[in-house]
């Protein structure tokens, strides 16, 4: 049997997850890493077993013949690596946000029509426990048609500090960075509608991590080289074509007595709540009933991302329906921008 012939582009955190989740899968090799700090790619590739390393990612590709690519960059990188791996030859799964902006995600999705190649976006929600949980329901009739959403995704004290910091690389703050795995999930459980309008507000007014206690330890050693200079909080109504909205909020810094991540989906014969675990809120025989399913029900984080890139895997070698395509990270990028551009000039804002 052929070898799946494998590539990873930026080798900080996110690509561990992704790195295992190829080893997990038969007959996959790990062909070669690249990233721009030439000691930190030079370890990786000693940790995980990849062939060969580069510093360059355009190198990377006119060297090598790689099948599955994945994108771990930060946000600023996103669109130039991936259309890079694209035009090698490679199909490319892209961490989200897909890009800086709209304008960029339509290039790389351009890019891997133009090459034939899948393009998916690392909408690794998609792929959780809590979502399947909620299709069953769904799938059942027990939900109804869904019409409204709420979604929180509130640190008290969380920016990861370093680029996430900085507008330059990051693109944003929460929004950019929480909001779009929440907003994302609403609109894959709403069956993914169409955004024609968006509301939106952003905050500065707290600064970087003000106290201890925070969840995010990496805080405390935050070099300070990037400046911190992307929004605390933010807070958004998105309309869309069907008539669904989706309400959210996410932050970094907030004056919250805990840490907070949730989606509510409301149907017209149940709510559906997606938090630690999924309950749903119904009547039976004249009285409100809770359901609350044994057994685990609530996002692993480590079991979502094998599943995704097992689900990558399987789209672009054997062809299997891709289950967060370009087209969805590009429509999410467009929500992104709307947001951002209302609360700039203080009123809603069309989504084409």
């Amino acid at each position: 049997m052929e070898k799946i012939r494998v590539g990873i582009i930026g080798t900080g955190g996110i690509s561990q997850s992704h790195t295992e989740g190829y080893q997990r899968i038969p007959n996959v090799e790990l062909v070669a890493c690249c990233d721009i700090n030439e000691e930190k790619v030079k370890q990786y590739a000693e940790k995980y077993g990849f062939a060969r390393w580069y510093t360059d990612c355009h190198e990377m590709m006119a060297k090598e013949e790689l099948d599955c690519v994945s994108v771990c960059t930060w946000n600023s990188a996103h669109m130039e690596c991936t259309i890079a791996a694209l035009d090698g030859g490679a199909n490319v799964i892209c961490e989200k946000p897909m890009a800086m902006n709209a304008a960029e995600a339509q290039k790389m999705k351009e890019a891997a029509d133009r090459n034939g190649k899948l393009l998916q976006v690392g909408f690794v929600r998609r792929f959780g426990l809590d979502a399947d949980t909620f299709f069953k329901f769904k799938n059942e009739g027990m939900v109804g048609d869904v019409y409204y959403a709420k979604a929180q995704y509130l640190r008290r004290s969380g920016c990861p500090g370093g680029w996430f910091k900085d507008k330059a690389f990051s693109g944003g703050g929460p929004l950019i960075d929480l909001g779009v795995h929440v907003i994302d999930l609403a609109r894959y459980l709403a069956g993914n509608p169409k955004p024609v309008e968006a509301f939106g507000v952003t905050y500065d007014n707290l600064g970087p991590n003000r106290a201890g206690g925070g969840e995010m330890a990496w805080n405390a050693d935050d070099s300070g080289e990037h400046p911190y200079n992307v929004e605390d909080m933010v807070s958004a109504l998105i309309k869309f074509d069907n008539g669904f909205t989706l309400q959210v909020e996410a932050s970094f810094n907030l004056n919250v007595p805990r840490d907070v991540g949730f989606v509510t989906m409301f149907g017209t014969k149940a709510g559906v709540n997606i938090a630690d675990h999924v309950e749903l809120y119904t009547d039976a025989a004249t009285m409100f009933v809770d359901i609350k399913p044994t057994g685990n029900t609530g996002f692993d984080f480590r079991g979502a991302f094998n599943a995704e890139i097992a689900g990558f895997v399987d789209a672009a070698m054997n062809g299997a329906a891709c289950r967060a395509s370009a087209e969805d990270g590009v429509e999410l990028m467009k929500i992104i921008d709307a947001i951002y551009e209302s609360a700039k000039v203080r009123h809603s804002v069309a989504i084409d």
